[in-house]
């Protein structure tokens, strides 16, 4: 007679074996940042996966196998996802509910003020919970503040669909742990899936299903809450560091220290990581899961002051940096330079404008009463939050012509190659500490951490 444990095993294979063969199917809601990569390492897998999206220029893209952010692997799993039918969209997300035994919820909750807006998680889990079916499984991926799968995301399940989760259905939590630009290779090979989950054998299910696409296994949570604060703490720890960073290049710049030969140096301590420093931290990640701590610990009455104070520090670059490059061009008539910035891209290698300090730089730069500003971006072509009066470019070279001063933003790979010949006598701010300072004019050259010799007698 087979053991409990073999039997169990038996059934896990079972499961798994109608994922692959498409006879049970996944639904994902959101093909964005989140939802397009774990779309596409499920279609790898040889799943069947349904996309669902609001947005009639995302579907339109994807049922084309084409993806409206730069994301390797990701065009080219959809693209063979449609030719085997395995991948199909909708924008019927009750439907989509009606038709799939997994549900992903891969929505944004971002605020435009950082803190969490779960209207949209809210609308998705209530047209999911009136197509959930009794056996079904639905995971929650997008960061938020500890308490929302349990407090908000499943109470509304349970009133749309008339189930439970202690009985009917499993609900789990599973925070994203992707890298914009590599997002794919995230989740198949570089980290394990965490989990946390409530539901009939819900750890056991949930673990089966996640191994099938994360090769560096899955790592199990028992608290749901515990599992939504690590991804915070994620964020939080970098931010803190980053800010560190910051605090130090400044103290470095006081000094006449250069704070990159002292950090190179430190860090081949192996209990050192200090973290480099920079104009501004964007993105919709690491400067926004500090505030959902913030946030929910003003509501608790506890104080987290390091996070709050590494949060300040690390708002305050953008105008510290433009001081400072200001300082470099104090000869120049304000209202005539021409100033160009490097990288309108939260950081280098991505398109996502999402937070990104250059708009920060913009605003202040008009404040210093600059009046002519280009900004060049390999990657993004159009911005509508952009400031008419500010012109975008894609030609680099074009960009550089007729330019007093240069401020580096984004760390974009091809920003760290510019040299004498593409810079000439061009004054350089660069807040990334990206330039080789050997290949250019070190006289016109100043970076956060570095102060040239001559910065004071310009």
């Amino acid at each position: 007679m087979p053991s409990k444990k073999s039997a169990m095993l038996s059934k896990d294979h079972k499961l798994i074996e109608k994922f692959m063969d498409g006879s049970l199917k996944i639904a994902i809601y959101g093909l964005g940042h989140v939802g397009a990569p774990l779309a596409a390492a499920w279609l790898r897998a040889g799943c069947h996966v349904i996309g669902v999206d609001t947005s009639s220029e995302v579907l339109t893209a994807a049922t084309k196998g084409r993806i409206l952010i730069p994301e390797p692997g990701i065009a080219e799993a959809y693209a063979e996802g449609l030719k085997t039918g395995r991948f199909e969209v909708s924008s019927d997300p009750i439907d989509a509910s009606r038709r799939s035994y997994f549900k992903m919820i891969c929505v944004p909750v971002l605020n435009k003020n950082m803190s969490a807006n779960l209207s949209t998680v809210c609308s998705v889990a209530t047209s999911m919970g009136i197509g959930l079916k009794k056996g079904d499984i639905i995971s929650l991926n997008p960061s938020v503040p500890p308490g929302t799968t349990e407090d908000v995301v499943i109470p509304i399940i349970e009133k749309s669909s008339g189930l439970s989760v202690k009985h009917d259905f499993c609900m789990v939590y599973n925070p994203e742990r992707i890298y914009e630009g590599r997002a794919l290779k995230d989740i198949e090979e570089n980290y394990p899936a965490i989990i946390s989950s409530i539901g009939p054998d819900s750890f056991r299910i949930s673990q089966a299903l996640y191994s099938i696409i994360f090769k560096k296994g899955v790592l199990t949570i028992s608290n749901i809450k515990a599992a939504e604060a690590e991804k915070l703490f994620e964020g939080v720890y970098r931010d803190v560091n980053i800010a560190l960073a910051n605090e130090m290049a400044r103290f470095c710049e006081r000094t006449g220290i250069d704070f990159w030969e002292a950090r190179y140096a430190a860090n081949s301590q192996p209990y050192c990581n200090i973290h480099k420093p920079g104009i501004g931290v964007g993105g919709a990640c690491i400067p926004v899961y500090p505030q959902f701590i913030l946030g929910l610990a003003e509501q608790l009455n506890l104080r987290c002051n390091l996070t709050k104070m590494g949060r300040e520090l690390n708002d305050s670059m953008p105008v510290y940096c433009v001081k400072e490059a200001m300082k470099l061009v104090r000869k120049f008539d304000t209202e005539k330079l021409n100033v160009t910035i490097l990288g309108l891209a939260f950081r280098g290698g991505v398109s996502d404008t999402r937070l990104s300090p250059t708009y920060a730089i913009i605003e202040e730069l008009k404040k210093s009463g600059v009046k002519k500003i280009k900004v060049h971006d390999p990657l993004v072509t159009e911005d509508p939050n952009l400031d008419r009066d500010v012109t975008l470019m894609s030609n680099l070279k074009a960009s550089l012509i007729r330019c007093d001063l240069v401020i580096i933003a984004a760390d974009h790979q091809g920003y760290r190659k510019l040299g004498k010949k593409e810079l000439g006598k061009v004054v350089i701010y660069d807040g990334r500490g990206i330039i080789d300072r050997l290949s250019i004019n070190a006289l016109n050259y100043s970076a956060i951490g570095f102060k040239s010799i001559s910065e004071g007698n310009r």
